[in-house]
């Protein structure tokens, strides 16, 4: 608008002060090397503003060629944009049917054009590893790390998914380890921690981020103790493989008094120690869990010691019946210890009592072999029968 104003005043000023100069054009001279070029100061004028009005056309001519291009340009772009947006919805529908081969081809085409094209190479990354095609999922991946730039803890995390699913676990724990020194309380990250330091028996680290896991409840805290148990455990297998007994004896004194009276700890780490021979410290776990707190799990593994103080475990065994009454776990219990020291009547008494609450063909084995001792052959035969009856039909129900 500024130009064509400024070329209507000189047009203006030439049709007045043309005519004042009407007979004083005056003398203009340009002299080169090789020319001279002579004219009025009015043909001068005149040849400026041709010379303006052509260098206009000229500009307006290249403003809508370059108008015309970047419109043209602008049209591709966003056709190619509608396109990604569509092909991407179609991708989702094919991600339920669970056709990831159409789903990662969908994603793949046009996802530079796509609105968020580093979500759609991730998902065309997981599609192909679900097919099986590693080389492609590494493009994707490539590709997603390329357009993210600084952003890249989602291209990790996916990343470290997928090194979890093609079984390349040492790889996801190196990637977890650094996801989490980035991000600690990241509830993706914090979920394939967890799996990748179970599947890598790491179960040192497991332990420090279930704070974590609880506070950004990726898990509940009954699924907390779960794994916490895990944990424990799995360091008990690997102490007992690497160093047995001694080493258990040292890592559990090294436990919080809270650690050593958790009842499932203290189940394990028994059972743990009557594999390793270590009766009289199996022992001692037992029965100061008992003490503090009764559990069948625990009643369970005395039958298993051969301790060098039976007599502490059948008082244990009285105390517990006068505390929680005569049960069939407690009574079969104490029937298998008085077999152990050949008391076979009190053994015949305690299962008869075990069998009088529930039938079991273990305590009718047992109460057929005390029979046997106290020569009662008749009757340990019928305690076989029943035994074997009791097996034949609970064989014969679905």
């Amino acid at each position: 608008m500024l130009r064509v104003f400024v070329l209507f005043l000189i047009v203006f000023a030439g049709i007045i002060v043309g005519p004042i100069l009407a007979g004083h054009q005056g003398y203009v001279l340009i002299q080169t090397d090789n020319y001279n070029i002579e004219t009025s100061v009015t043909g001068l004028v005149i040849m400026l503003v041709v010379l303006i009005l052509v260098l206009f056309f000229i500009e307006w001519v290249l403003r809508r060629v370059l108008r015309t291009g970047a419109r043209t340009r602008g049209w591709f772009a966003g056709r190619k944009s509608s396109k990604a947006r569509k092909q991407t919805h179609a991708a989702m529908l094919k991600l339920a049917e669970g056709d990831h081969r159409q789903m990662e081809k969908l994603l793949a085409r046009n996802a530079d054009h796509a609105e968020q094209p580093v979500v759609n190479y991730l998902l065309a990354a997981e599609a192909a590893q679900q097919r099986g095609d590693d080389i492609r999922t590494n493009q994707y991946l490539e590709r997603a790390a390329e357009i993210a730039d600084t952003d890249q803890m989602p291209v990790d995390i996916t990343r470290v998914r997928i090194q979890l699913a093609q079984g390349e676990i040492h790889a996801a724990r190196h990637g977890v380890d650094r996801l989490l020194g980035q991000s600690p309380r990241h509830p993706e990250v914090l979920r394939l921690a967890e799996q990748a330091y179970l599947r890598t028996g790491a179960y040192g680290s497991l332990l420090e981020i279930l704070p974590s896991m609880a506070k950004a409840d990726v898990r509940s805290d009954d699924e907390i103790r779960v794994l916490q148990e895990q944990a424990y455990i799995g360091m008990m297998n690997q102490l007992m493989a690497e160093e047995g007994s001694e080493g258990l004896k040292r890592w559990w004194k090294d436990q919080s008094r809270k650690t050593r009276h958790e009842v499932a700890l203290q189940v394990a780490m028994a059972t743990h120690l009557i594999e390793c021979n270590d009766q009289d410290l199996a022992q001692e776990v037992i029965l100061d869990g008992l003490k503090r707190h009764y559990d069948d799990r625990l009643v369970a593994l005395m039958p298993k010691l051969r301790s060098g103080n039976p007599e502490q475990l059948e008082k244990t065994l009285h105390q517990l019946i006068k505390q929680n009454g005569t049960t069939p776990l407690l009574s079969s219990t104490l029937g298998q210890l008085l077999m152990k020291h050949g008391e076979w009547q009190q053994a015949s008494d305690a299962f008869r009592e075990a069998l009088k609450q529930r039938p079991d063909a273990y305590d009718y084995a047992w109460l057929a072999d005390a029979l046997d001792k106290l020569h009662k052959p008749a009757e340990a035969a019928e305690m076989r029968r029943e035994g074997l009856m009791l097996t034949l039909n609970n064989s014969q129900q679905p």
